[in-house]
């Protein structure tokens, strides 16, 4: 999964993030994104990396029809990644805080009983040039 990455200007796992992320696999793409968290946790980019796995995580809950854990770790991930400003680390934080937005409006108005990703469905986060 990181392989294909490696020599291409970022860390392979940070890409492979997005890469796994953007086909659906979010469990992967949290477990990929761990590699690059657990050394720098409690560095500057910590809590971005922290937000990140946090908003893989809110989809592993949404494919499982976990709501409200869902919504918990939407939560989460937005005050993480808060912090970073619209732009960070390659990514336009101000889309991926839209992103979050939609799913938990979704999942506030339906009481928690509406899986977004039947209506929005998967999501997709681009990497900036």
């Amino acid at each position: 999964m990181v392989e294909r990455f490696a020599g291409a200007g970022s860390d392979p796992h940070y890409l492979a993030y997005f890469d796994l992320f953007n086909r659906g696999l979010f469990y992967e793409a949290h477990d990929v994104l761990e590699q690059v968290w657990l050394p720098q946790r409690k560095g500057s980019k910590g809590d971005f990396y922290k937000g990140l796995i946090q908003l893989a995580g809110a989809f592993v809950h949404l494919q499982k029809n976990r709501l409200r854990p869902a919504a918990a770790l939407f939560k989460l991930a937005q005050a993480n990644l808060q912090k970073y400003g619209d732009t960070y680390e390659g990514v336009s934080l101000s889309a991926v805080h839209g992103l979050i937005g939609r799913y938990l409006d979704l999942l506030v108005s339906s009481s928690y009983e509406t899986n977004p990703l039947s209506s929005l469905g998967a999501p997709n986060i681009a990497l900036l040039s």
